[in-house]
């Protein structure tokens, strides 16, 4: 499973020129499911992200979480977070979840989400428009085989 997290101030998705999710200051979120992902790697992945310390605190450190700051998340399935491109210029998405078993868990996130934070979210499977002002710039990336595993800190930051 992976999380690619960004800062932002305002963001929103939409589809056939509909918005279906909007949210201020919090996590725009793009979620790709791999084959092998469970609820319990999606849990894990949740708490992870849910204690992220990336917003300002009162003296400009990134030190204060979602929930301190009143932030708001938009989750958004994307299955191209698992291309592989080592071979050729066509990307094989072979690695991603099939997509029943995707949207389940991609539900489940946004569900066990909800029960902490307002919560918007894309239209799984749907062709979709994703506006955001990324703060910062902040994004990082959560990795299940890198939490999951514990082969580092699972995190990525650009």
């Amino acid at each position: 499973m992976r999380f690619v997290i960004q800062r932002v101030t305002e963001a929103s998705v939409s589809v056939d020129g509909k918005c279906v999710g909007s949210i201020g200051l919090g996590f725009l979120v793009l979620i790709g499911i791999a084959q092998d992902d469970t609820k319990e790697i999606a849990d894990k992945m949740i708490k992870k992200m849910l204690a992220l310390r990336i917003f300002d605190d009162e003296n400009g450190k990134t030190n204060l979480p979602l929930e301190t700051v009143n932030g708001e998340l938009l989750l958004i399935s994307q299955f191209t977070l698992y291309a592989d491109c080592r071979h050729g210029n066509r990307p094989s998405f072979v690695s991603a979840g099939a997509p029943d078993m995707a949207e389940e868990l991609y539900n489940y996130i946004c569900a066990e989400c909800a029960k902490s934070f307002r919560t918007e979210k894309g239209i799984f499977g749907a062709e979709m428009k994703v506006s955001l002002l990324n703060d910062g710039p902040f994004t990082i990336i959560l990795d299940s085989e890198k939490i999951v595993k514990g082969q580092g800190n699972g995190l990525q930051q650009s």
